[in-house]
């Protein structure tokens, strides 16, 4: 159809209107009161809806018949939300406009399918907009919306896109967040002989808490490597789920964090990322366990390549090279003078 109407306006005495789609907007007046729309293009019309009509002065209107094969737009716009919703999200089976917002169950990392939903736009007639991938997003907060474009669509037309959308197994996810118990080991010789007083930890812990973790253990390290190894299978035999290593990250000859983190045993090691501020991440597992290598940009920014992982990792994720060349694009912090993270380009 290509956003034109292939069903044709007819003209009807207003008993037969049950059921109808109205095709123009019925203005009412009341002196005084009110002057507006009492019935909107497109609204399908019910028994009840008869009397309202004959007060204005309508016996006749204009009305579109839905042929078979097509579908108004309501219709169409609760078909196309079933299709694109996966778990952990959900929607008001009554449209509004047309349109359905699809909502987020509980607190959680939105996941968009990107190249699903390009696919989904490309079919002509639908629409559906979104937020970017990887956000935190807040239980009952709006991830996106959708509609048919023309008030009747063809069947046909609409079954493609939910195809695409039902064979992503839903284009739009959230992901629960877990609480693992956290361990963090702060690194440096400053700290650890107590010539400067540790920033790190205070920092780590609001972050951690933020998502429900509990820091079960702190310790602080000289720039050992063999200690630093020790302390991390000290954590890890306590059962600590979550390390964070902070310091000694970058290539200074004082800097062992990254090599005592391979020296205890570490998995899927990566160290590096296109993220300013943040180059000197680490990401790495003992099993199932994550462990974050953290550079001293945590200290000096409100956001930084920690802000966009964590909740990835807390949400299950084991981070790849991909995943971290992905963040190239939107990974550069502008450092505005006001912060407003997250409500800002970095990271998307």
């Amino acid at each position: 159809m290509s956003g034109k109407f292939k069903s044709s306006a007819t003209l009807i005495h207003v008993d037969n209107a049950v059921g109808k789609v109205l095709a123009h907007d019925m203005t009412e007046i009341r002196p005084g009161q009110f002057k507006g729309p009492a019935f909107k293009k497109g609204q399908i019309l019910r028994e009840e809806d008869l009397e309202h009509l004959k007060r204005i002065g309508k016996e006749h209107l204009y009305v579109l018949d839905i042929a078979p094969g097509e579908l108004h737009e309501d219709d169409a716009a609760l078909r196309l939300a079933q299709a694109l919703s996966g778990p952990g999200v959900h929607f008001d089976p009554n449209p509004a406009e047309g349109k359905i917002a699809l909502k987020s169950s509980f607190r959680g990392l939105l996941k968009v399918d990107v190249e699903a939903l390009t696919a989904f736009n490309m079919v002509e007639d639908v629409t559906c907009s979104s937020r970017h991938s990887n956000i935190v997003v807040e239980e009952g907060e709006t991830l996106a919306a959708t509609r048919a474009i023309p008030l009747i669509i063809e069947e046909k037309t609409l079954e493609k896109a939910v195809d695409i959308a039902r064979c992503a197994g839903g284009i739009f996810t959230v992901q629960p967040f877990s609480r693992p118990e956290t361990g963090l080991i702060i690194t440096g010789n400053e700290v650890y002989s107590g010539r400067i007083d540790d920033k790190f930890a205070p920092i780590l812990k609001k972050k951690v808490n933020n998502f429900g973790c509990h820091v079960r253990e702190t310790q602080f390290q000289p720039d050992d490597r063999a200690r630093i190894s020790r302390a991390i299978q000290e954590l890890l035999d306590k059962g600590v789920e979550l390390i964070l290593v902070a310091g000694g990250m970058s290539v200074d000859p004082d800097d062992v964090s990254r090599l005592a983190i391979a020296d205890a045993g570490a998995q899927d090691v990566v160290y590096g990322s296109p993220v300013l501020p943040g180059a000197m991440f680490l990401y790495g597992r003992f099993q199932e366990v994550p462990i974050l290598g953290l550079p001293a940009c945590v200290l000096f920014y409100r956001a930084t390549v920690l802000d966009l992982i964590l909740p990835r990792v807390l949400a299950g994720e084991r981070i790849t090279r991909q995943d971290l060349a992905a963040l190239a694009h939107g990974g550069l912090c502008l450092n505005c003078e006001t912060c407003r993270y997250p409500v800002c380009p970095f990271g998307k």
